[in-house]
């Protein structure tokens, strides 16, 4: 009759026995305790911007190079579902995001003004990218372009670049949350960047 050695084999650390203990019921114990004094204090205006910006649903509204990024932001890599905008939908009357990723033209402002009069309220508009901004390239000489989507919608974000990092465009959602969570914004435009689009030549 063989019986099992109690002694442990050489090189054998017990301590790993120890780490097998989670004494559970005492963590139990201490949970049930903290449970008996947690309360929230909140307003309903306050959980419903939380609900907002926990499920912002952006339009599937791709216009030039800019909307190579957003698609790429929206991909594995970097995961535009952890902020829960990553349900893209193909029909605007489910989407309350309007993220205006490329060149507007003329013949393309009137069907961007459709769909966005198409979305429910609440809604919000980034503008992405340079050419959406402000004309980019095109500003002088693209008579096609138009001069700033914020001439057709109202914008809420501008994400600057061309085309813009989907790092940069990440940012500009969770400044896009911080608006709906009622606070400002952590960015403040330099004093250059005023000076500097004074000196831009504009025509009426």
């Amino acid at each position: 009759m063989s019986r099992d050695s109690t002694t442990p084999p050489e090189g054998y650390d017990v301590g790993r026995e120890n780490m097998l203990d989670f004494k559970v019921p005492e963590q139990f114990r201490t949970i049930n305790d903290q449970d008996d004094k947690n309360f929230l204090l909140t307003t309903v205006d306050e959980v419903f911007n939380w609900a907002k910006l926990s499920s912002i649903w952006p339009v599937t509204f791709g216009l030039a190079c800019c909307a190579i990024e957003m698609m790429a932001t929206s991909a594995t890599r970097y995961d535009i579902d952890r902020f829960g905008a990553g349900a893209f939908r193909a029909t605007p009357r489910q989407a309350d995001l309007m993220i205006v990723s490329g060149t507007v033209t003329g013949k393309m402002a009137t069907r961007l003004k459709l769909i966005y009069d198409q979305m429910p309220e609440p809604k919000w508009v980034i503008a992405m990218g340079s050419c959406a901004i402000g004309g980019g390239p095109y500003f002088k000489y693209g008579y096609h372009v138009v001069k700033g989507v914020d001439l057709i919608v109202p914008v809420d974000v501008y994400v600057p670049g061309c085309p813009p990092r989907p790092e940069v465009l990440i940012e500009g959602l969770m400044r896009l949350q911080d608006k709906i969570r009622g606070r400002e914004g952590k960015f403040k435009a330099p004093k250059w960047v005023s000076d500097y689009a004074k000196k831009i030549p504009y025509r009426k």
